[in-house]
């Protein structure tokens, strides 16, 4: 099946449904390990994650084209954003500013 084509994994977090896309893209190759595996590892430790970092401003590191290509960092939340992810305003010295995600509970922890 084109992954494209692949139906998004619906998963209850906390009484909210979050869509999970393309859940069986293999992201670790080499254990042959998915999206929704990795979700479901961050869900099974979000509970100690979230007691040393939750509610801090959050940045990504994404790996868009698999986890031997360069990544980035994505430092702004997208305007799309689910309500559920809190948000605040960063201002850097050089002047810039960026709306950062703000992670409290398992449901943003899955990768904004």
């Amino acid at each position: 099946m084109n992954p494209s084509k692949i139906p998004a994994e619906i998963l209850d977090i906390a009484g909210t449904e979050v869509r999970i896309s393309s859940p069986d893209k293999v992201v670790f190759p080499e254990p042959g390990l998915t999206k929704l595996d990795l979700v479901r590892y961050y869900l099974a430790v979000a509970d100690g994650a979230l007691r040393g970092a939750g509610g801090r401003p959050m940045v990504l590191k994404r790996f868009p084209k698999g986890i031997d290509a360069e990544p980035f960092f994505q430092k702004r939340v997208p305007e799309n954003h689910p309500g559920f992810i809190d948000t605040t305003t960063l201002h850097y010295a050089s002047g810039t500013s960026a709306e950062e995600a703000v992670i409290r509970d398992a449901r943003a922890w899955r990768g904004w």
